[in-house]
């Protein structure tokens, strides 16, 4: 095991009740007859889409799609997205389209995140992608994915804490969110942010196979390391972790992989995972057992898998960069972030529209 990754001194099932974010699968016949509203998100890796039924403090996902598209490979080199990554990625989009006409939603946003806000090309696919699907998607900020993602996982706030340190280890990049919590309102407020041009895929492309070796991967650590530094000196974050009160989240698929690993879990289970908080030592510990298993070992990993064996070192890496220069004990899991993030805004909207309309003629807010 990489030997600074240690602290000095280790299907959801329809019943589960409806909580602040439960992404439970209801059968077809339980969702008729509510509001459908569907959050899709193309990223550097993947193609995702989450359609839910508001219910009682949050919502219920009633259909879902999800698949690698790789629509970044090569961006980093060429400044473009390839002509197969594009095919690729309007396959997925494409099927995404045709559950969308399946099962017709009250409202629904469709947003592209760092490939495409990089890529020369970006807004000309997204055009091809208009014309051949339907699907409109807006290309996003880095800030807007912060709060998005910080919105998401706000149910997981307790109330302790004062600050609270988001990470979100992405295909193309990392988003860093740094939240004060207000004492009564206990609401969250983004104080700062930061977008790293680095993600699993950039970083298995640049140095992905050297990963797998103790210098490579010290390599990638102590470069994220360097560049989340100046971010710390801006905020003084490992000053107030020094304090306390400030929790440590992530929200990725590689703080997700390491949480599985660390419970043990036989196959990956969501339900089993987001929302738990765990030892950075337990991390720390799957980190290494992750490392030792080598490229095919994390192939045949449950939690792992073919698809993701190149990228779960490098997120490991820039996991690993974040222990170091914020050495929190407790990290909160979130298998949770931007599509959850654009739901609940979503149904909120669509709520104080409603009201809106409801009101008699002439009715104004105000003095």
């Amino acid at each position: 095991m990489p030997d600074d990754l240690l602290p000095a001194a280790s299907t959801a099932p329809p019943t589960e009740p409806c909580g602040a974010l439960p992404q439970v699968a209801l059968p077809r016949r339980e969702g008729q007859g509510l509001p459908a509203y569907a959050a899709l998100d193309l990223g550097t890796n993947n193609c995702r889409l989450l359609v839910a039924i508001p219910c009682q403090g949050g919502f219920r996902v009633v259909d879902s799609f999800s698949r690698i598209v790789r629509l970044g490979e090569g961006l980093a080199a060429t400044g473009r997205l390839s002509d197969a990554a594009q095919d690729r990625a309007l396959a997925a989009l494409r099927a995404c389209a045709e559950k969308l006409a399946r099962r017709p939603v009250r409202a629904v946003q469709a947003v592209a995140t760092e490939a495409c806000r990089r890529a020369s090309n970006g807004p000309a696919f997204l055009a091809r992608v208009a014309g051949e699907t339907g699907l409109r998607l807006r290309t996003i900020s880095a800030r807007e994915e912060a709060e998005l993602a910080m919105e998401s996982c706000a149910p997981l706030l307790e109330p302790g804490d004062r600050r609270a340190l988001l990470f979100d280890i992405g295909g193309g990049s990392t988003e860093i969110a740094w939240i004060r919590i207000h004492p009564r309102s206990r609401a969250p407020e983004l104080i700062g942010y930061l977008s790293l041009p680095v993600g699993v895929v950039t970083l298995s492309e640049r140095c992905g196979p050297s990963c797998f070796t103790e210098a490579g991967f010290h390599a990638v650590v102590d470069e994220v390391a360097e560049r989340l530094a100046a971010f710390d000196a801006v905020h003084r974050i490992a000053q107030e972790v020094r304090l306390g009160g400030v929790r440590l989240m992530g929200t990725s698929g590689t703080v997700t992989t390491l949480a599985g690993v660390a419970m043990a879990l036989p196959r990956y289970r969501r339900p089993l995972v987001d929302g738990q908080t765990i030892d950075v030592a337990q991390a720390d510990q799957a980190l290494g057992d992750l490392f030792a298993l080598g490229r095919e070992g994390l192939a045949s990993h449950p939690c792992v898998g073919p698809d993701r064996v190149d990228f779960v070192l490098p997120g490991c890496a820039v996991y690993a960069a974040i222990r170091r220069v914020w050495p929190v004990p407790r990290l909160t899991v979130a298998d949770r972030g931007l599509r959850e993030g654009i739901l609940l805004r979503l149904m909120r909207a669509d709520r104080g529209n409603r009201r809106s309309s409801a009101r008699p003629a002439g009715w104004h807010t105000g003095v």
